[in-house]
């Protein structure tokens, strides 16, 4: 787990928003996809798509894959994330989550985004400290969540998962991002 990447992708995503744009590509780690896929359950974020360095066909970012076979549909269903060209040997380096992000009413979904854990610094928390921040108290360096669409992403032996899923779950693990 590089967090070094993490804060680059974390300030990435916030000149986006601030931008406006509505589409954006991100190095494909197995670490950037598993948050990008937590923030898209959140409903952070609109469609995922995996792909090269072009940028995929409008079509698969509005939501409406075109699966060559029933197996490609499923696979795509099941991860979440939508592929556009098989990997190779020749294109691995290469490969790029193109994300398309979400708007209401003209301002970002996806809102301010700061890493917790730095790579000299890892914030681990335990059950209890988790159960203090959900409830909007300060647990050592972390800040509780006082409104309803902050998220606290975590990284766990269970892949990365937000704050109140591990507190479902009774996990704890890394702290990873905040987005307030």
């Amino acid at each position: 787990m590089s967090l070094s990447q993490l804060a680059h992708v974390c300030s990435h995503l916030n000149n986006v928003t601030k931008a406006r744009l509505g589409l954006t590509s991100i190095v494909d780690t197995k670490m950037h996809r598993s948050l990008i896929l937590a923030m898209q359950q959140q409903g952070l974020i609109g469609s995922i798509v995996r792909g090269g360095r072009s940028p995929p066909p409008p079509h698969l970012l509005l939501g409406q894959p075109t699966a060559t076979s029933a197996t490609d549909a499923a696979t795509a269903a099941a991860s979440g994330v939508i592929e556009t060209e098989p990997v190779t040997q020749a294109n691995v380096a290469s490969r790029r989550l193109w994300l398309g992000l979400k708007y209401w009413q003209s301002e970002p979904v996806l809102g301010k985004i700061t890493p917790v854990s730095k790579p000299t610094r890892r914030i681990i928390m335990d059950l209890p400290a988790l159960r203090r921040v959900i409830r909007g108290s300060r647990s050592g360096t972390v800040e509780g969540l006082r409104s309803p669409g902050e998220c606290l992403f975590l990284a766990t032996d269970r892949g990365i998962l937000e704050a109140r899923q591990c507190v479902e779950k009774k996990i704890g693990g890394v702290v990873l991002c905040r987005i307030e």
